[in-house]
């Protein structure tokens, strides 16, 4: 019997498992009845970051909160050649595999941060398994390291920090996990008090782990790599799924880019607009978020 930890008083009717997903074991919460829905988080959180919003959605939808690969109690892989391991194509993969084991073939995906990454890659790479797709605060992976500058460079500096070599960012960062971390939701959070405490050390207790902070140093060397070649491979294709993008107004992503059209050369069907809030739309603005999904995922 599993003795990973379940959150039953932040995730009210949800059950926890351990999903094998290609030999891969990825942590899930499943709830709710209805239509199959996939919620993917982002750095530094875990599937905990959907707390807020799982208790109406699960009113509608089969709501599927998984640890991506590496993150929260998922399992964690070395990187491998190329950092392989951590492409958004395998733990896109991972995802699909997840579904499928639950028994759902096709499923709309709401992602965030990192796991917005990997929900591009799989529209790309599984496109009669999206129904439809929200891709909350990212502009795509290669735009924003070819428009890089130096105010994005400054407030996005994990993103430059976290692809050198190993180990230089994972032995830095063990000095002080909980600093690091702490840092990094301070920079982005524009909400004051939007952060849950019990959630906040859920977030800390994963990351204090060393195999967590390689496994997310991987999944960074990889977006700056292996990720960016599967990208040009595929710069012709777009998202078949309709796509709705969120972003938060205050945030680096909505200040530094046109996050639409970053887009418009990604997708056949897509819309989208900016919420009154940082990175973190489900934690910050978790009601406006909610309209914005009963919109759009309703749609026949």
């Amino acid at each position: 019997m599993s003795m990973r930890p379940e959150y039953p008083d932040l995730m009210p009717g949800f059950r926890w498992q351990d999903v094998d997903a290609g030999g891969v074991r990825i942590r899930a919460a499943v709830g709710g009845a209805g239509p199959p829905l996939l919620l993917l988080h982002g750095h530094p959180q875990t599937h905990l970051t959907w707390h807020k919003i799982v208790p109406d959605l699960a009113k509608r939808f089969t709501v599927v909160a998984t640890d991506l690969r590496g993150y929260g109690d998922s399992e964690k892989l070395p990187g491998g050649p190329a950092h392989a391991n951590y492409s958004k194509r395998a733990m896109a993969a991972d995802q699909v595999a997840v579904m499928a084991a639950l028994g759902f073939d096709r499923f709309d995906v709401v992602a965030h941060d990192r796991g917005a990454r990997v929900a591009h890659r799989m529209a790309l790479d599984h496109p009669d398994r999206v129904a439809r797709l929200v891709l909350l605060d990212i502009a795509p992976t290669a735009t924003m390291y070819a428009e890089t500058n130096r105010e994005f460079a400054t407030r996005y500096f994990w993103w430059f920090f976290l692809i050198q070599p190993f180990d230089l960012p994972e032995r830095m960062i063990a000095a002080d996990p909980d600093h690091f971390l702490d840092r990094h939701l301070a920079g982005q959070i524009k909400v004051e008090g939007a952060l849950d405490p019990r959630v906040v050390a859920e977030y800390r207790r994963c990351y204090r782990d060393p195999a967590t902070r390689h496994a997310i140093c991987e999944d960074y060397r990889a977006a700056a790599s292996i990720d960016l070649d599967h990208d040009a491979a595929d710069s012709k294709r777009r998202i078949k799924a309709p796509l709705l993008l969120l972003w938060g107004e205050h945030g680096t992503v909505g200040t530094l880019f046109d996050v639409i059209e970053s887009w418009r050369s990604k997708a056949h069907d897509m819309r989208g607009h900016a919420l009154p809030c940082g990175h973190s739309p489900q934690e910050e603005v978790p009601g406006l978020l909610l309209a914005e999904l009963d919109a759009f995922l309703v749609e026949s």
